[in-house]
Order: C-alpha cells, then sequence, then structure tokens
C-alpha cells in the first residue's frame, strides 16, 4: 500500500511577511461506496452479498446505540470509536455548559492492524500529468488503469 500526496503551496498569514512554504498533502484518489464495500467483503469472505449489508447495517446501527449511551466501543484489531466534542473555553467553570459545545463527533483510534498497516506503507508523490482519477480507476497519461482496486488487482487480498 502506498499513501498517496501531492505538493500543495501554503502562505502564513500570521506575519507580515506572507511567507510562502510547500506542504505533503493526503492526496485521496477516490471514494468506495457502501454498494461496492459490500460486494468487495462479499469476494473476500464469500458470505452473500445481502448477509454482508445486513451485518454492517447492525454493526453500524449497534455503534449509533452504544456511542450514543456514552460508550467506548472496541471492535477488536480493526480500532476503538469513541464520542467526542469540541468547545469553546470559558473563564469560570460556572460559565461552562451544553451552549458552549460547538461541535460532536465520533473519534477513531485505528487498532493494530491498521497500525501494522501504516507503519508499513510507502509514501507516494503524486506528479501533476502522472495519472488522473476517473471513478475508482486511475487513469494513465498513456490510456492504460490500474483497475478498480477490487481483489483480483491486490494479490495479497
Amino acid at each position: 500500500m502506498a499513501i498517496k500526496y501531492e505538493v500543495k503551496k501554503v502562505v502564513f498569514g500570521f506575519d507580515k511577511t506572507n511567507t510562502e512554504k510547500f506542504v505533503a498533502q493526503t492526496k485521496v484518489l477516490g471514494l468506495v461506496k457502501f454498494d461496492k464495500l459490500c460486494e468487495e467483503v462479499q469476494k473476500v469472505s464469500m458470505a452473500p452479498r445481502g448477509v454482508v449489508k445486513m451485518v454492517i447495517d447492525g454493526l453500524i446501527d449497534t455503534l449509533n446505540m452504544d456511542l450514543d449511551k456514552g460508550y467506548s466501543v472496541q471492535l477488536g484489531d480493526f480500532g476503538c470509536f469513541r464520542p467526542g466534542l469540541n468547545a469553546k473555553s470559558q473563564a469560570g467553570a460556572g460559565d461552562v455548559d451544553a451552549n458552549t459545545v460547538y461541535r460532536r463527533k465520533i473519534i477513531f483510534y485505528p487498532g493494530s492492524y491498521f497500525k501494522d498497516m501504516l507503519g508499513k506503507a510507502s509514501v507516494e508523490r503524486l506528479e501533476p500529468g502522472k495519472g488522473t482519477v476517473a471513478k475508482d480507476t486511475v487513469v494513465k497519461p498513456d490510456g492504460s488503469d490500474s483497475g478498480d482496486g477490487g481483489i483480483e488487482d491486490d494479490p495479497l487480498g
């Protein structure tokens, strides 16, 4: 696996010089939609597509219920989900209430499976003109493509 990045120009406007710098920024090549995910899980697990969808829907519903109760939810080596929030700071403890909360969120901490994967991932720069993204396929300038990312394109599974 390679994490793709592109170079972005960033202007720091916190001083009068408006210093320009360049930074690597992650480039996501597309989105795997839920139906496609179910199809891919079906191919890998050999479970019928309807069963895969039913189990994932059940997992999402259960995560929702448990997170709503305020619990963290551990999914083995996959990782852990927990509820979180961002709030504005106040001068005194008595000034802090629910109205100071401006964002509710779900925080995901990756488990050992994803930490190991990230530790082994290479980092690859995307160059302008070296490939463009069309749906689930990276199309190279010569007209070839890298496939749709399915199991048949990844010999390691």
